[in-house]
């Protein structure tokens, strides 16, 4: 019994010293209320629909950022880095415009189209200085799958050529008239149209601001979701590199359908593709590597793309590839532009979930790296003008029959590292594209689409090399690793577009899983100050002796209000609802038994007597619960702190509140922690865990009553 009465001794000493002391108090700043909806409407209306020459001048630069920095252009100071990587670009992206037309399953003019019209477009209405906008891997892949799974639905084979007689219906034409149509018409219709939707997904997005929803979408997430793609990318383009004509297998677990068929039709490779890839491979694989290592010592990349483009294409013609051993080339590609046409829009309600899919990747794509870039180089971008910038980039050109377009990570850094400075650099890849399309187009007839794969392939590197960084991954957090993991092996080995949606689930649930293990702990007191700190983690700190003080680090909401009390109560050393069943169970049997309760009695220095309730010889203490990091409460969390107030309070232990915020406060107030009436409520909060301490050795509530 000593340490016990050493302990009362000491909490005495405590009250007696702190007799006078006075807590901290704060007035609240009142709050604007009170006005009418009519009031609060007219005013809302008179800031944001009012017109005036200062106004529209404002929106309208802000709509096109273009009209804002090209008045204040430095000619002498930006021109030259901004043509040089322009060229650059623009060269680089005359190969990697038609490959990735080959993974959007379109013909080749298509992705020239499809980078000459983003890049005009992201000029003009663009906020970031560096990014290169275009076509992207991924999700050139995302469309080139509704694109075959829609000419399957119609009746096309994949593989090339058409089911039946060579044609099939359009289905719901523009003018409501039902129209012949290729394959090639109707692959660019079915992309056109997704890449449209998109668009317009983008840009209401922007109009109702929530441009937040890239914060949802976090690092590993996207990597994750790249790399995978990036397999399923690799998967589809073996069959050309193989020269095999097999048909893209649809719906889940592609990737093993793929290589299922690839392996069965192994001995119908066309030996011509296959010499020419593995030619390719040993060129580009070591040339890009020296690129890469060199980058620092070189002004501009070496475009060893373009040059394996050209002697592939002269090899090809002069080497009658396509007619001696039946090699499949690129084919016709016409020059100038074709009339634009309306998206088919009977096509909408079957394309509409994929190219939401596609919309919220492509967005998050480039605001991330807008930026990131912005962030580099000391600058801001508007992650709203972002969006609408990327959908206009999809709407505008998908009548010219384009598919969809987002930021480029590696044409990005290629543009940054030789001296962009503005978006004129884009102006300048747009008149590469258009010397292309208007004269050279037409040469890249016998160009071998084998090629094309290799140069595909030879990009992933990159997004593929994300392997080896996994064990650093892991050891740096595991929780981002997992994501990373989960979201890779998803879109990779089932479905591309489910690998998103269980991406997002997944940090979801890490998100909130990490508050459904939050565990209450203990904390101590400094010795020379009011300070308070995790007991178990810092040495040197003490608890006191009548009040103990405990941290939840978590929200207390719905999902995790009983999990809150469990862990409370565990660490408390007492759980109050089962000690009021044991007293119940004990108060019947003594009813039983015919006799009185003899509980162990104390008298404190006044004569009182006062119960002490013990659990593992312990005595129970008063509870202060600190609630600095519970930054949100919802109805069943202040229902909560009830039950824990009033259960304790049954048994005579004080239980407060101390550090709430603002927000957690004004819960409290609404839910009805706090009684109406005043001074009736023993239900307190304090600014500091000192004022709640001090107030409890104060007033010593006795544990239990004789």
């Amino acid at each position: 019994m000593m340490p016990h009465e050493d302990a009362c001794c000491t909490a005495s000493g405590d009250r007696t010293k702190n007799e006078h002391y006075e807590p901290l108090i704060l007035e609240r700043v009142p709050e604007e209320g009170g006005q009418s909806c009519q009031v609060v409407l007219s005013r809302y209306f008179r800031e944001h629909c009012s017109c005036s020459p200062q106004k529209i001048k404002s929106k309208i630069l802000g709509f096109v950022p273009i009209l804002r920095w090209l008045p204040q252009y430095q000619l002498r100071d930006w021109l030259l880095g901004d043509v040089m990587s322009g060229l650059i670009v623009g060269i680089l992206l005359v190969p990697q415009s038609i490959a990735y037309s080959l993974l959007a399953g379109q013909d080749p003019i298509y992705g020239l189209y499809t980078s000459f019209f983003s890049s005009i477009i992201y000029t003009l209405l663009g906020t970031s200085k560096h990014i290169s906008v275009g076509i992207f891997g991924v999700l050139c892949l995302l469309v080139g799958q509704v694109v075959d799974r829609e000419l399957a639905v119609a009746g096309y084979l994949v593989d090339g050529g058409v089911g039946g007689n060579g044609s099939a219906n359009l289905r719901g034409s523009n003018n409501s008239m039902v129209e012949a149509c290729d394959r090639s018409c109707y692959a660019i219709t079915v992309g056109a149209t997704v890449t449209f939707i998109a668009g317009v997904y983008q840009v209401l997005m922007a109009i109702f601001q929530v441009g937040f929803v890239s914060v949802y979408l976090s690092n590993s997430l996207l990597s994750g979701f790249a790399t995978g793609a990036s397999l399923t990318i690799l998967t589809s383009q073996v069959k050309y590199m193989l020269g095999l004509k097999i048909t893209r297998p649809q719906g889940w677990f592609t990737f093993f359908k793929t290589w299922f068929s690839l392996l069965a039709n192994l001995g119908k490779s066309n030996l011509c593709d296959l010499i020419t890839s593995l030619v390719c491979l040993l060129l580009l694989l070591p040339t890009k590597e020296l690129n890469d290592h060199y980058k620092a010592k070189l002004k501009a990349p070496i475009p060893f793309e373009l040059f394996v483009v050209i002697i592939a294409t002269l090899a090809s013609h002069f080497g009658r590839f396509n007619e001696d051993y039946g090699s499949d080339v690129a084919g016709e590609i016409p020059t100038g532009f074709l009339p634009p046409q309306l998206p088919a829009w009977s096509l909408i309600p079957s394309v509409a979930m994929d190219a939401f899919s596609i919309a919220l990747v492509g967005f998050a794509i480039t605001v991330s790296l807008s930026e990131m870039f912005a962030k580099k180089h000391g600058y801001r971008v508007d992650a709203n003008q972002e969006m609408y910038a990327i959908g206009f980039c999809n709407i505008l050109p998908s009548f010219f029959r384009c598919f969809t377009t987002s930021a480029a990570l590696t044409k990005t850094l290629v543009k940054e590292s030789t001296g962009c400075q503005t978006q004129v650099s884009g102006l300048v890849s747009a008149v590469v594209l258009l010397l292309v399309l208007l004269v050279i187009a037409p040469l890249f007839y016998s160009l071998q689409k084998c090629v094309l794969a290799v140069i595909i392939v030879v990009n992933l590197r990159g997004a593929l090399r994300k392997f080896a960084d996994v064990p650093s991954m892991w050891h740096t957090n595991r929780i981002d690793a997992a994501i990373w993991l989960i979201t890779m092996a998803t879109s990779a080995l089932i479905n591309t577009e489910l690998g998103l949606l269980v991406g997002i689930l997944v940090s979801a649930f890490s998100v909130l899983g990490r508050t459904q293990r939050a565990q209450a702990q203990e904390l101590g007191r400094t010795s020379d100050r009011d300070h308070y700190e995790v007991l178990s983690a810092y040495s040197g700190l003490h608890a006191h002796s009548g009040v103990a003080v405990f941290r939840y680090p978590a929200p207390i909401y719905y999902a995790n209000q009983s999990l809150f009390k469990k862990s409370l109560y565990r660490c408390a050393g007492l759980d109050p609802v089962k000690e009021k069943s044991r007293r119940i169970k004990f108060e019947k049997k003594l009813k039983r038994q015919n006799t009185e309760p003899e509980l162990p009695c104390k008298e404190d220095g006044e004569g009182t007597a006062s119960i002490t309730l013990s659990l593992d010889q312990k005595p129970l203490r008063n509870l202060v619960l600190d609630c600095s990091a519970v930054f949100f409460l919802d109805s069943a969390g202040v229902n909560a702190l009830k039950e824990v107030h009033s259960d304790y309070a049954e048994l005579g232990v004080a239980v407060v509140l101390a550090q709430c915020n603002t927000a957690v406060l004004d819960a409290l107030h609404r839910g009805g922690y706090f009684s109406e009436k005043k001074g009736e409520d023993d239900r307190l909060t304090f600014f500091t865990i000192a004022d709640a301490v001090h107030h409890l050795q104060r007033a010593f509530v006795p544990n239990g009553t004789c």
